[in-house]
């Protein structure tokens, strides 16, 4: 329960923040200690998790970052309904008006964004019935083969298919074929009889090709055979999901497949933040900073809150603040849908003059990032609305390592390949993209999985990491068909050791 008088702030800036056109869950508000927000932060946002030595690791970096004065976190928020935020208790009151009013735009996005659509709104309480499942688990088996197994499935928590939850896949095995006939042949059978003849409806004679009744559909969906997929090797098509394809093929005990599964759901649950970093994080910023200045403070509390904001949005060398590079982004948006700064009558007109001072009026910006905000992730985000004036007139710029200065350099001020750049550290969240092929490769059960190469390879030792961990899980040899220096290569891990061969290059007889 928050103290009278931040009630009262947070019911300003609900006020004001629906009268701005944001749109979010109830907003239930904790204040907390360092201790205790640290606490919360090293379980991911959330007040209970299961047990494991990672979130005490986390804790303890938290901890000394605060101890130290390396870093401070001034709120945590849970995509939850009702949403669940933290305070920190110390904050002076322009900080605690900011942080509720950063809390709102993202409770805003939470509930808006389209990749929020399908995430669980009930996660804390699901949280906290992963940590009751777990603990029963480790009372009963024990910490340390529980703490190994999770080990395993947080090393692997990245190989799931962030976008199947908006896509309809094929299904991936004959058990998931199955389940779909299955539930087209109820959907068939539970099919309503069909209206009496109609004046231009179908003839009565036609009814058998044209409008079947209930139980010869019904009939025909109960006789449809099952495709000769036993001759074909599974998965039936190729997958991303791989954690999903080991709960369903893997041979695991009950108890491994209930961990699997909670950290797969998790990882799902987390996969839209991780897909909408700089989009979350600009437009929390973009909100703040307008209600602050626009509404919620006087002259006094200026300073305070730029020196806090700027804070927030600094842009370290070499790193990439999704906090400064989101609000600038959400910025640039409505400046120029405000003076029509867009199109291909903008684009083509080719007088510096006419385009430095250009201004149609239109006055739409607003409603145009409202649009960006629902539709859009980090991806479609930068793809579609970083120009080269915004990067030319924030000083963006490509490095890599020279060895023979042995110090990094700049190496490209082209747009395309800063843009390129960028996309390529956000897709999939920067990790490879690997699909399990075959269950069942060179028919000896082995494992094969291959990895999508856009021009980059696998840092070896973490695939071999990988590798080991899946075998740990299949039981029998893993394979990964990849690229290494420009060759086609088998990477497998057998129980013993590596090994890697090169393969045929494609189209070539060598």
């Amino acid at each position: 329960m928050l103290p009278p008088y931040l009630q009262e702030m947070q019911r300003q800036v609900e006020t004001v923040a629906r009268a701005c056109g944001l749109d979010f869950f109830e907003t239930r508000f904790i204040l907390v200690d360092t201790k205790t927000i640290n606490e919360v932060a090293a379980y991911g946002g959330f007040p209970s998790r299961y047990p494991h030595w990672r979130f005490g690791m986390e804790y303890d970096r938290l901890a000394k970052g605060s101890k130290y004065g390396l870093s401070k976190i001034y709120e945590l928020v849970i995509n939850n309904d009702p949403c669940y935020a933290y305070l920190l208790e110390g904050n002076n009151l322009v900080d605690q008006k900011m942080v509720m009013a950063h809390v709102m735009a993202h409770n805003d996005f939470f509930k808006n964004n389209e990749y929020f659509k399908h995430t669980n709104r009930k996660m804390i309480d699901e949280m906290a019935n992963h940590a009751v499942k777990v603990q029963k688990i480790i009372d009963r088996i024990g910490i340390e083969p529980v703490e190994n197994f999770i080990d395993l499935c947080h090393s692997l928590d990245n190989l799931i298919d962030p976008h199947s939850p908006y896509i309809a896949r094929p299904p991936a095995t004959r058990d998931e074929l199955e389940d779909l006939l299955e539930e087209a042949r109820a959907a068939a059978a539970d099919a309503p009889e069909p209206a009496e003849q109609k004046a231009g409806a179908p003839r009565s004679y036609m009814k058998g090709f044209l409008s079947p009744d209930r139980s010869s559909a019904g009939k025909r969906a109960a006789d449809t055979p099952l495709p000769s997929v036993q001759l074909r090797r599974e998965p039936i098509h190729p997958t991303r999901d791989v954690l999903a394809f080991l709960l369903h093929r893997a041979p695991l005990e009950d108890w491994q497949r209930t961990i699997l599964e909670i950290v797969r759901e998790e990882a799902y649950y987390f996969a839209p933040q991780a897909m909408t970093k700089i989009m979350n994080e600009g437009w929390a910023t973009f909100w703040h900073s307008r209600l602050m200045t626009h509404h919620l403070i006087d002259a006094s509390e200026v300073v305070q809150f730029a020196h806090t904001t700027s804070g927030v949005t600094a842009q370290a060398p070499g790193q990439l603040n999704p906090y400064k590079m989101g609000v600038e982004l959400f910025r640039d948006i409505a400046h120029r849908w405000d003076r029509g700064l867009h199109g291909r009558e903008y684009r083509d007109c080719d007088d510096y003059e006419k385009k430095k001072h250009w201004d149609t009026g239109a006055r739409d910006g607003l409603r145009k990032i409202f649009e960006v905000r629902r539709i859009h992730n980090d991806v479609t985000f930068i793809d579609e609305f970083l120009t080269p004036e915004f990067l030319t007139e924030r000083l963006f710029y490509t490095y890599d390592y020279n060895r023979q200065k042995s110090e990094y350099v700049i190496s490209s001020r082209e747009f395309s390949e800063i843009k390129q750049r960028l996309l390529f550290q956000l897709t999939n969240g920067g990790h490879p993209v690997i699909s399990v092929t075959d269950a069942d490769h060179v028919n000896r059960g082995e494992l094969l999985l291959e990895h999508q190469h856009y021009g980059v390879d696998l840092e070896l030792p973490y695939a071999k990491s990988t590798l080991e961990n899946l075998y740990a899980i299949w039981k029998k040899p893993v394979n990964l068909m990849t690229q290494v220096q420009g060759r086609p290569t088998l990477m497998t891990f057998d129980g013993t050791g590596h090994m890697a061969r090169d393969l045929p290059l494609a189209g070539t007889g060598h």
